[in-house]
This record gives structure tokens, C-alpha cells and sequence, in this order.
């Protein structure tokens, strides 16, 4: 087993759905863990990783995200989203499409985001929406965050408008249609948000949980992605045997051997062609003594 990628309906938590998969694959006993959180009345690409699978993990939270969201002008509510309670509202009527694409510049590049009360991020061992359903507000830090691309896809005047972000790791969208319509003085919300693309997997790709209900009915075989497909979005490097094998024990490697020339920086995969294909034996880094750190090995040692 490795990877699904999942096409997640609204009304289930990401855990939910991870249940659901681990009940219908009968891997109860099975290490099964998702790739980056939807809230409930999200919807679309979730990666769900099962036994073997589940080491890529760190490397899809790291990824880059794609979503569509829907954003209402003129209410704001305590959660930044449709779940919430209203706090405010602000007519709207002279808020053109001009406007708002004006106001789309000041959200493009590098930005700095305050997090949701309304979040799971933790506050002395708590998250912060429990203190939220307290009453309680704390004190949040401004974070660093890039957003790629931001588009108007429609505007439905006088208060709705659709767009597509291409965001770094730990974007809030609800944060930035709440932002959006402080910027433009009327208030906003989310009421509608679906992820088309986690890192190099896309919503073509995902599978309903019908369809995977389907599949297994009819014994038909599962749309399992690999590993090295998983992590398709890190550069990689395709070794030797002898350099496999080093790996594959976890000794000492020089760097610069290993990258063959190449400018490398970050997570890469380390790859190795066998003749029924090609196989990820680990994830590495360079160390600060100019040697291969292992982040993460995968299979075994092939027989020579």
C-alpha cells in the first residue's frame, strides 16, 4: 500500500475520512495518516497515505496547495467562514469587479497572515479554538506566507465573488477572504472552499469515496500511487547500485558525489533504476558538513 488520492466530500473532517479509508482497505491495524487538513465543508484533494506510505508525509505538508474559494462581501462572522456566527455587516452596493481586482494586488507575492482564533494551531499545549468557543481571545503572531497566484474567476455583484489561490504551506483562506474584505471596507467571509491541487497531485487524480467503495466491490484494482510518484514535486537523483546501497545502510556519503553536479537544495529523492522500474530508496539533505543526510529510507536492500 501507498497513497490514495481522495476527493473529499463536504460534511467530514479530514480524520474522518481517513477512518473511512482505513475501514474500507480493512488496515486497522495499519498505519494511516492524510496529507494536509480540509476543514469540514471543504472539499477535493486529500492524499491519504497507508502503511509504508504514511513516511511521505512530512514531505506533502511542506507542498504548495491550489484551491477555488468562495467569498460573500458585506458579513463577517467569528470564524472567517459560513460555520460562524455573524459579527458584522456592511452594505456593499458600490463594490465593483474593478475594485476588487485593485484590491487582489495587495494579497500576491509574500504576505504576512494573523491566525484564526478559529484554528488548530496550539496555545500552551491547547488549541486555539477551544479557546475561541471559550470566549477567550489570544494573542497570535503574524506568519510569513507566499501566495503564488491569486485570480478573480467570477464576480456576481454586488457581494460574491470566486477565486483561484496557488498558496505556500500554511495559508489560511479563510484569513485571506476576511482580509480581502477589510482591505476593501465591507467585511468578508468564506462560504465555499474546494483544494485542486496538493503538491503534484490533482483533483483529475482523486477519487471519490464512492468510487472507492465501487472499486473494491468490484475487485478492480485501487488507484495507489507509489512513493516516488507521491513525491513527485521534490528534484531527485538517480544512483548507482553502489551508491544504493550506501544509502540504503546509511553511511557516510559525500554530497557532491551524490548531486552529480547539480545545484541542489532542500528535500531530494534519491532514485535508483531496477529493471521492473524505478524505485525511491530515501529522501536526503545535505548536512552542514557537506555530506548526504537521510531524511527519510524507503524498501529494502535489493539482492545482488
Amino acid at each position: 500500500m501507498s497513497l490514495l488520492v481522495i476527493d473529499k466530500p463536504c460534511g467530514l473532517s479530514s480524520f474522518a475520512v481517513v477512518k473511512r479509508v482505513r475501514s474500507l482497505l480493512g488496515k486497522k491495524k495499519e498505519r494511516v495518516g492524510h496529507g494536509g487538513t480540509l476543514d469540514p465543508f471543504a472539499t477535493g484533494v486529500l492524499p491519504i497515505c497507508v502503511g509504508e506510505g504514511t513516511k511521505v508525509l512530512p514531505f506533502l505538508l511542506d507542498a504548495d496547495k491550489t484551491y477555488e474559494a468562495s467569498v460573500r462581501f458585506g458579513v463577517e462572522t467569528d470564524t472567517l467562514d459560513l460555520t460562524g456566527q455573524v459579527l458584522a455587516e456592511h452594505p456593499v452596493q458600490g463594490l465593483t469587479r474593478a475594485a476588487l481586482e485593485g484590491a487582489l494586488e495587495r494579497f500576491r507575492g509574500a504576505i504576512e497572515q494573523v491566525p484564526p482564533m478559529y484554528s488548530a494551531l496550539k496555545r500552551d499545549g491547547k488549541p486555539l479554538y477551544k479557546y475561541a468557543r471559550a470566549g477567550i481571545t489570544v494573542e497570535r503572531a503574524a506568519r510569513k506566507v507566499t501566495i503564488h497566484a491569486l485570480d478573480l474567476l467570477d464576480f456576481e455583484g454586488p457581494d460574491r465573488a470566486r477565486l483561484r489561490i496557488r498558496c505556500s504551506k500554511g495559508t489560511y483562506i479563510r484569513s485571506l477572504a476576511a482580509d480581502l474584505g477589510t482591505q476593501l471596507g465591507v467585511g468578508a467571509h468564506l462560504v465555499g472552499l474546494r483544494r485542486t491541487a496538493s503538491g503534484p497531485f490533482q483533483i483529475e487524480q482523486a477519487v471519490s469515496l464512492d468510487d472507492l467503495v465501487a472499486c473494491l466491490a468490484e475487485g478492480r484494482p485501487l488507484p495507489m500511487l507509489s512513493p516516488l510518484q507521491a513525491l513527485a514535486h521534490l528534484p531527485s537523483v538517480t544512483v548507482d547500485e553502489s551508491a544504493a546501497r550506501v544509502l540504503y545502510c546509511g553511511q557516510r556519503m559525500d554530497w557532491n558525489a551524490f548531486a552529480g553536479g547539480q545545484t541542489l537544495s532542500g528535500a531530494v529523492c534519491a532514485v535508483q533504476e531496477l529493471p521492473d522500474g524505478a524505485a525511491l530508496i530515501a529522501v536526503v539533505a545535505q548536512n552542514s558538513d557537506g555530506t548526504v543526510k537521510i531524511l527519510r529510507g524507503f524498501g529494502h536492500l535489493p539482492a545482488r
